[in-house]
């Protein structure tokens, strides 16, 4: 009585087994009858997909058709996962080639021809041309593929290669699920409530569009910054602007904020979202002299520990979300640079923090001291040039922030309080522009301070000679003081550098009809 030789199942699992413990390929189909098996590799579009088939083949005719199956199949698969072209390898295991002429149909790849998008290059394993067909296949794969074959094999040896390549493919899941389950989202519920309630009670004390209202609830205020409070370099990421702006960064903070949580656990969430957030303000206040507020710079940063995760697990990253989160990512970087009212500078800032925070808490569970110790001092290096640089007195002399809220203030016809953020810049600033002593000269002559408006105004002139409404308002004080030579000096002087501003030459006209004419004499 003959004993069943199993060679055939076994180089089929055994090569199972190769791509999937050895060269990181996944199943994507095992068929019932566990003969036909389908790998694929995604991280790389080279990468093409496996076709393994344990089948005695007959006919040449049944190996074509099997092909042009096969390239159907591979169609489909393309489409699903989106590629432009895909290359299918074809591996054939067989007892005995087909008993007619078949090599001619494994020349050269077959191409599916709707579309000519997806080819199949087949190799056959045959019992006696083994050597032959693994360098067939490591000429296509480009690496070699080869192992030591025996003449017989028993089943029980086929059960085990068989379990092994299983045990592989299951362990690898498992370990692709444990990646997203290191925590559950707390902190992200908990940062949507807090801006929701936040929300809320900016709308009942004044709303949440009023600069003032903001500025006085913690958003980001270059001067007040300057002036020592620093805590607004935080509260920001929590104080939204009207409720589109909320419900947008509470729709996003949702979706990334949880996923970001699971990935690295709830205390490095923490770390990587209040660091991105604060970044994020870093970055506006460094580059933007408008008010702002928003958890955008803290969600940008949730993207940035995503491209974090794609660096450090490229496979699994690209398997798993990365076309998706680089697309996301690249349209919403082309909102913030094309929509006017958009803090980029933010976004760019939570990126980057949230990028560099990732590297600094890594994965629980995957300390690596050296490369944390590196984005740590990189961090630190980071904030405290920015900061460095931005407290400069070069760039403090630029900053032109509190000329918003002063407005504000002088539209409310609350001049105490815009005489107060001018009195307070003069104390910070050590060289105030014109246009500092312009508004302060503004406010001084509405609060009935007209000696010190002039002494401002002619200040701003000095340090700005072409200041067109310097010389306007400076004629105003002087046709109020009776100094009628003074004012028409001044106010020609505003017609010569801007003559198409009607009020000037008005005020010019009525000037020449206040002063006496000497034409004729007395």
């Amino acid at each position: 009585m003959g004993v069943l030789n199993y060679k055939e199942d076994y180089v089929f699992w055994r090569l199972a087994n190769y791509f999937i413990a050895e060269q990181g390929y996944r199943i994507i189909q095992l068929f019932e009858n566990q003969k036909e098996l389908w790998l694929e590799k995604l991280e790389n579009n080279k990468n093409p997909i496996l076709r393994l088939l344990r089948q005695d083949l007959d006919w040449s005719n049944s190996m074509q058709r099997d092909i042009e199956f096969t390239a159907s199949n591979g169609e489909k698969i393309r489409k699903q996962i989106g590629r432009g072209e895909l290359s299918v390898v074809n591996i054939y295991i067989s007892q005995f080639p087909p008993v007619d002429e078949y090599e001619y149909r494994l020349k050269s790849p077959y191409i599916f021809p709707n579309g000519n998008k997806t080819s199949v290059s087949s190799v056959l394993l045959t019992r006696d041309q083994y050597d032959s067909g693994f360098k067939v296949l490591s000429t296509i794969l480009e690496r070699e593929v080869s192992f030591p074959i025996h003449d017989t094999y028993s089943e029980q040896e086929v059960v085990s290669e068989k379990k092994a390549a299983l045990d592989s493919a299951v362990k690898k899941e498992k370990s692709e699920r444990a990646a997203f389950a290191n925590g559950r989202p707390f902190f992200t519920y908990a940062f949507m409530i807090i801006q929701i309630a936040i929300f809320l009670f900016l709308e009942i004390q004044g709303g949440s569009t009023n600069n003032t209202t903001l500025i006085k609830y913690g958003a980001k205020y270059n001067f007040y910054i300057y002036d020592g409070e620093w805590w607004r370099f935080i509260t920001p990421i929590f104080l939204h602007i009207g409720l589109m702006h909320l419900a947008m960064n509470t729709f996003s903070l949702y979706y990334l904020g949880t996923a970001i949580e699971k990935m690295y656990g709830s205390f490095r969430y923490l770390v990587i979202y209040l660091f991105a957030g604060v970044t994020g303000v870093i970055a506006s206040f460094l580059f933007s002299q408008s008010v702002s507020a928003g958890a955008s710079g803290a969600i940008y940063g949730c993207f940035g520990a995503l491209l974090y995760f794609g660096i450090t697990y490229p496979k699994l990253f690209s398997r798993t979300m990365g076309a998706s989160v680089i697309g996301i990512l690249v349209i919403n970087l082309i909102i913030s640079f094309t929509i006017p009212g958009i803090d980029e500078a933010g976004h760019l800032g939570g990126l980057a923090g949230g990028f560099l925070a990732a590297g600094i808490v890594q994965f629980p569970k995957k300390k690596k001291p050296y490369l944390q110790t590196l984005f740590f001092v990189m961090s630190c290096a980071i904030v405290w040039g920015s900061l460095t640089y931005a407290f400069s007195d070069k760039v403090k002399a630029r900053d032109e922030s509190y000329i918003l809220v002063v407005q504000d203030y002088v539209y409310n016809e609350n001049y105490d309080e815009a005489y107060n953020v001018l009195k307070r810049v003069e104390k910070i600033t050590k060289n105030p522009p014109a246009q500092f002593y312009f508004s302060l000269s503004i406010v001084e002559t509405r609060k009935g301070m007209l000696n010190d408006g002039k002494g401002h105004l002619q200040k701003a002139i000095q340090l700005e000679p072409n200041f067109p409404d310097a010389y306007y308002y400076l004629a105003l004080i002087c046709l109020e003081e009776g100094d009628l030579e003074q004012a028409k000096m001044n106010a020609e002087k505003a017609v010569e550098l801007m003559p198409e501003q009607r009020e000037y030459s008005e005020l010019v006209q009525e000037i020449n009809r206040l002063l006496p004419s000497f034409d004729g004499g007395e």
